[in-house]
């Protein structure tokens, strides 16, 4: 099989991992090839526009496990294929020379053993380092069970490494991928947090080699198994806490040819995954718990209005907030005011009373803020604050959510042959992870998913 239909094959079967993004990582070193400056790789946009991409491949699509959910499952009939470390290594330096890339995400189906896949792994991660003095961004997938020193040597060649919760309790994991087990999913994970840990005491010895210095993430697929939207959000929760992961991504489960072991339902909206990653940057910059978003009598997200409006609406009693004497925790907590707004009307109040036509000035968005916020005493909602009359007018905001029934597939490498060349395209009262995810643990133990 030549190189281009390798490559056709194992860069179709890796879309469906959503986990790679970008870097910040600056990795230094002087003789080499390529960066990986803090702009950004894969998706991502830099300070002056460029989308930067990277080589997204797997090193085999031959896998010995039978995932219900996974497209390159043993018992799915479909073409297969596998490159040496050597063809992975020379096809990333070629698409770099051809400034088609800045870096390489790599995963692989487990041919024969995990042990033996990671070590083809190392060893084209080994050749990109060593042999080519590639510096270039690198985020790779820890194959679960792998022996405690591939991960680590691994982790030693990477930018990120990641391993796949897959799916968000133990319960869905024996049903669809009874070939997994928890301990080989987790096991993995709490080794990369306490390399990370290690290495992040040990900074200051710079002789010490780099341990994958992007951190770890994560991705679960949605909408495979029955989890609601809550069991989902406190899982993530759990796996930032206790893991110190620097994403958990979420992927809609996309069906992927016949398989009985899957119930018969329609595949999951978009939106929804769109809701869970909002849930997402609640928790990581807005600093809310998972059970203020979603508290036991909520377990699901509202598909019309995103999560921030709802915890506003529920807590109504906070509202309407003074933006004058609000602290910079409850600002953030005001739909429509994010990050950079809140620390602008912070600062800028320190000068002066703020009046309601200062806020345009400071780049604060006031279509849903002015429902939630007075100015000096001027309130700017223009209506009663009473959540039914909040909930139309809100509403009213979001007629333009996407189609629920489509799917977003990453572009192919290949383009028609008319067209021409192209760049790729662009917290302690909270239990760490819910009861069906992990059971109690002892101080070095690590069960459950």
């Amino acid at each position: 099989m030549d190189m281009q239909r390798k490559l056709e094959i194992l860069a179709d079967a890796a879309k469906y991992d959503a986990s790679c993004a970008s870097s910040g990582i600056d990795r230094s070193g002087k003789g080499g090839v390529g960066n990986a400056t803090a702009c950004g790789i894969c998706h991502s946009w830099s300070a002056d526009g460029r989308c930067i991409s990277l080589l997204k491949v797997l090193l085999t699509n031959r896998c010995r496990y039978d995932c219900a959910y996974c497209a390159n499952r043993s018992s799915n009939d479909r073409p297969r294929a596998s490159f040496t470390a050597k063809e992975v290594a020379d096809l990333t330096m070629a698409f770099y020379r051809r400034n088609f890339i800045e870096g390489l995400f790599l995963s692989s189906g487990v041919e024969g053993s995990p042990d033996a896949t990671m070590e083809r792994m190392i060893e084209c991660l080994r050749i990109l380092r060593c042999e080519e003095r590639f510096l270039g961004y690198i985020h790779v997938k820890v194959i679960p069970g792998a022996a405690k020193e591939a991960i680590e040597r691994i982790a030693g060649l990477a930018d990120r490494v990641s391993v796949n919760i897959e799916l968000p309790s133990r319960t869905s994991l024996a049903l669809y991928a009874p070939d997994k087990s928890p301990d080989a999913i987790l096991h993995p994970m709490a080794l990369l947090h306490k390399g990370l840990s290690r290495a992040l005491d040990e900074k200051h010895l710079h002789s010490l080699p780099s341990f994958a210095p992007a951190g770890q993430s994560t991705q679960m697929i949605i909408g495979a198994s029955g989890e609601s939207d809550r069991q989902i959000v406190m899982l993530a929760q759990g796996l930032y806490r206790k893991y110190a992961m620097r994403r958990v991504y979420y992927s809609a489960y996309v069906p992927v040819g016949d398989e009985c072991r899957l119930p018969a339902l329609p595949a999951p909206p978009l939106l929804r995954e769109h809701r869970l990653y909002q849930c997402d940057f609640l928790q990581r910059q807005y600093g809310f718990h998972a059970d203020e978003i979603l508290p036991e009598s909520h377990p699901f997200l509202d598909p019309l209005l995103d999560p921030k409006c709802v915890w506003a609406l529920r807590n109504l009693e906070n509202f309407p907030m003074e933006v004058n004497r609000a602290p910079l925790e409850m600002l953030l907590r005001v739909p429509g005011i994010g990050t950079t707004g809140a620390k602008r009307i912070v600062t800028a109040r320190r000068a002066a009373s703020l009046q309601p036509e200062d806020l345009k000035r400071l780049g604060i968005v006031l279509k849903r803020a002015r429902y939630f916020i007075t100015c000096s005493g001027h309130y700017l909602g223009g209506i009663p604050m009473r959540e039914d009359i909040l909930v139309r007018a809100l509403t009213a905001q979001e007629k333009a959510i996407a189609p629920q029934g489509l799917f977003a597939e990453q572009t192919s490498l290949f383009a028609p042959e008319d067209a021409p060349l192209a760049f790729l395209p662009p917290a302690s009262h909270i239990p760490l992870l819910p009861p069906d995810v992990l059971p109690p643990l002892a101080p070095a133990a690590c069960h459950g998913v």
